[in-house]
């Protein structure tokens, strides 16, 4: 939502470009913060009881901007409107938690990233929503949008009161939590996963600043831009997992990551020759390839613990405990790495905001994002690509990340 309201923040809010990245980045704090109680949330309250009770929270925010949306209102209260609208940010964890639960393995798959497709999709639907009202309403019409959500959430909250479920079995495992924090390959895969679903949110958070700010675009220009790439990168996550269903995780995930460094640099090369077209082409790229990434890390993820329960059974581990064991740790990790991966969005938007403060362009910013994602590639290539060749090509080794 509110990588739209700083679209309608015209001359007359008097907030600088490095002020407006700032309001995007808050709410993406707080929601990433939230991820974490909301996963438990859903066993202590259960699944219908809590995704009413989160679905009209949404209320709060939309109804805060209600009223401090228009010219005159304190940067200060704008800062505390962006920061309640954080509390959306939980709602992906819970519904995953309640969905992991409740299907059977066979549709499991299918309803998981149904999920987590409709919620990236939530992105581009509220920028095109933006659009529609900027190019009818006009810039300075900010409520029309919300008007248009305030009924939305409340047809939520009553389906989910009326057509949900609250399942008895919904445990909160915090065994498997507690060892999830002190597994290495959680923090590794959390710093990759900054990388990929925190590019694709804090891109689909700027995306239209930056056209504003970097290429002096109108808010209409912008937003008949700005849903491009979040739908793009929302429609691909998929063709992550299937790639990686082929040829390994690890691969899709190393060579995207360098993919997204070429794309980076056309960003920059597009940004230094003032083109418009390069531009838009980079960055759209950007989130294609971050949405094949979401796809290929989240692959991962239970790979990694897979193959450690593998590695543990060859060294004569009872199998069914410890493949319990893997699932068990792997979902509990999967909770925290999508809280810390959601951080990027407010890493990729503070590095805009001062990138445009102090150069009054973003090509500092791209920089930065190109080193991390060489980094990045680095990290994948050395812990998963090199170190299960090494493993593989020992006679008396465990194939720790063979397949992953």
């Amino acid at each position: 939502m509110w990588s739209v309201m700083v679209l309608f923040m015209g001359p007359d809010y008097g907030i600088d470009p490095a002020g407006k990245f700032f309001l995007v980045a808050i709410p993406t704090l707080l929601g990433s913060v939230l991820r974490l109680p909301y996963t438990f949330a859903v066993a202590r309250f259960g699944g219908r009881n809590w995704t009413v009770i989160s679905a009209s929270l949404l209320l709060i925010p939309m109804i805060i901007a209600l009223f401090v949306m228009h010219p005159g209102t304190s940067y200060t209260t704008f800062m505390f409107a962006a920061a309640v609208a954080g509390v959306g940010g939980g709602n992906f964890a819970s519904s995953m938690t309640n969905i992991n639960t409740l299907y059977p393995e066979a549709r499991k798959g299918w309803a998981l990233g149904l999920n987590a497709g409709g919620g990236n999709i939530g992105v581009p639907v509220v920028q095109l929503l933006g659009l529609l009202v900027i190019a009818t309403a006009g810039a300075s019409s900010p409520r029309v949008l919300l008007g248009i959500y305030i009924p939305l959430i409340l047809i939520v909250a009553l389906l989910a009161a009326i057509k949900m479920d609250n399942l008895t079995s919904v445990r909160n495992d915090t065994g498997a939590f507690n060892e999830a924090i002190r597994q290495p390959q959680t923090w590794i895969m959390s710093f990759l996963y900054i990388g990929t679903f925190g590019s694709f949110i804090g891109y689909s958070f700027a995306f239209g600043l930056v056209l504003q700010n970097e290429f002096h675009r109108t808010p209409l220009q912008a937003a008949a831009v700005t849903f491009i790439g979040p739908l793009l990168g929302s429609l691909i996550r998929p063709l992550g997992g299937w790639l990686s269903d082929r040829v390994g995780g690890t691969r899709v995930t190393f060579w995207n990551f360098l993919l997204m460094g070429v794309a980076t640099l056309v960003c920059v090369l597009a940004s230094n020759t003032s083109s418009l077209a390069l531009f838009t082409t980079g960055f759209i790229a950007l989130f294609v390839l971050s949405g094949v990434g979401n796809g290929s890390t989240y692959k991962m993820i239970p790979a990694i613990f897979r193959a450690k329960a593998l590695a543990a059974i060859d060294a004569g581990t009872d199998a069914q405990a410890a493949l319990l064991r893997a699932r068990r740790v792997g979902g509990a990790a999967i909770g925290i790495i999508s809280a810390v991966g959601a951080m990027g969005g407010l890493l990729i938007n503070l590095a805009f905001r001062q990138s445009f403060a102090v150069a009054k362009s973003g090509v500092p910013a791209f920089y930065g994002f190109l080193c991390f994602y060489v980094v990045c590639a680095a990290v994948t290539y050395v812990v998963y690509l090199r170190g299960a060749k090494a493993v593989a090509d020992s006679p008396a080794g465990a194939p720790a990340y063979a397949g992953v």
